[in-house]
């Protein structure tokens, strides 16, 4: 079955998404990708081999949406803009009966970054969603994304129950610059600045950010010390999973990170509240965002691969058991193959395939639904085939 496809967002992550469909042709037959910057589309298109077409859109406005939709005639959109444009997204395929594809949590109010309870704005549309007999599949990267359908493959087919998860997030590689973020500046230091907040024994939890450190024997990479933070996919999950008695993210950060991290926090420069001057009202973050590389040119420096996997306890045939999933992805590789750095590649490649299963059949399900609730076992062999591989140990983790 042939599909046109309408990819919103043209940074990293839309570079990645827009190669990977190119390469699907007897399922994308039509291909466009529509930011608020065209240049950087037809940037990303002329890198291409196949035919992109390429659009100005306002992301942040439903209705210029919906006249682009209507224009070009999308049957599925895969939305790699940023967070803060999940909603008019969504509302415009509401409005269409478009398909629709997203790899974050939203943002409803750009002055406040919410943790905990951020998808409640999304899970408001599933009944118009249903209605219109479209698809909505909500934070389908890496993670959130694919460690989602790691614990639907662990209850399925390891698992009678899941107790604990620990996903653990590690970049090995290196750009060999000062300091630099893998995605937008101002999502990633808002996420890593955050409060940690984790699910344990009925209850949320908080702790200060990054305060809690964990050393993690990973299989192929050996320890690694990892900082417990909060990640959107723990509140979907403990949703979904209702015999969940912990669940915790952890992310690996190098000491040059953390100290210069520590010292724009200190300064001033992570917060997001304006300060006046000379009569001008400038957001620090913000500011900073303009002075950071552009996450979309670090590939071509990049060295080393990524590590990311869940740890997942539980019982098969009330014995204890626990199963260690994990994927490792090559920066020079994904660069090689579609201009972009290891992190964009992990997030843009689920995409492409939950459109990919939506466009075929398998995830085509009318309302709004997270990867967990869908059936994990043509996506984890679509994962195999285009591009990141995952493997199963039975291995204990050492704390």
């Amino acid at each position: 079955m042939h599909s046109n496809v309408l990819i919103i967002g043209a940074g990293s992550v839309g570079g990645v998404v827009a190669h990977k469909c190119a390469q699907q042709p007897n399922v994308f037959s039509k291909i466009c990708l529509a930011s608020r910057n065209e240049e950087r589309c037809r940037v990303i298109a002329s890198h291409i081999p196949s035919h992109i077409h390429t659009a100005q859109v306002d992301a942040n406005n439903p209705q210029a949406v919906v006249d682009l939709i209507q224009k070009f005639g999308p049957n599925v959109i895969i939305n790699a803009a940023l967070p803060l444009q999940n909603l008019p997204i969504m509302e415009a395929c509401v409005q269409e009966g478009v398909h629709y594809i997203d790899t974050s949590d939203p943002e409803a109010d750009p002055s406040k970054f919410e943790l905990l309870g951020s998808y409640k704005w999304q899970w408001n549309f599933h009944d118009a969603f249903r209605k219109k007999n479209s698809t909505a599949i909500l934070s389908c990267g890496f993670d959130p994304g694919v460690v989602n359908a790691y614990c639907a493959y662990a209850q399925q087919k390891c698992l009678d129950e899941i107790h604990e998860v620990d996903i653990v997030d590690y970049n090995a590689g290196d750009h060999g610059l000062p300091f630099a973020t893998n995605f937008n500046p101002v999502v990633n230091i808002q996420e890593v600045t955050s409060p940690g907040i984790y699910y344990e024994n009925g209850k949320w939890k908080e702790t200060k950010p990054l305060s809690i450190a964990r050393t993690f024997s990973l299989p192929e990479l050996g320890k690694r010390e990892m900082r417990l933070m909060y990640h959107p996919e723990l509140e979907s999950l403990v949703k979904h999973f209702k015999r969940i008695r912990r669940i915790q993210f952890w992310m690996g950060f190098s000491k040059q990170y953390l100290i210069h991290l520590e010292v724009l926090k200190n300064i001033g420069m992570t917060s997001m509240d304006p300060i006046n001057i000379e009569g001008n009202a400038i957001v620090p973050l913000e500011f900073l965002k303009v002075l950071l590389p552009d996450p979309a040119t670090l590939g071509e420096r990049y060295q080393g691969k990524t590590y990311i996997g869940c740890f997942i306890k539980g019982i098969k045939d009330n014995e204890p058991k626990q199963i260690f999933i994990y994927t490792i992805c090559d920066h020079e590789q994904a660069y090689r193959e579609v201009k972009s750095q290891a992190v964009a590649y992990t997030t843009g490649v689920p995409a492409m395939i939950a459109a990919k299963l939506i466009v075929e059949g398998p995830w085509r399900h009318p309302g709004v639904f997270h990867v967990e609730q869908l059936d994990p076992i043509p996506f984890m062999n679509d994962l195999n085939e285009y591009g990141l591989p995952w493997k199963i140990k039975q291995e204990q983790h050492q704390a």
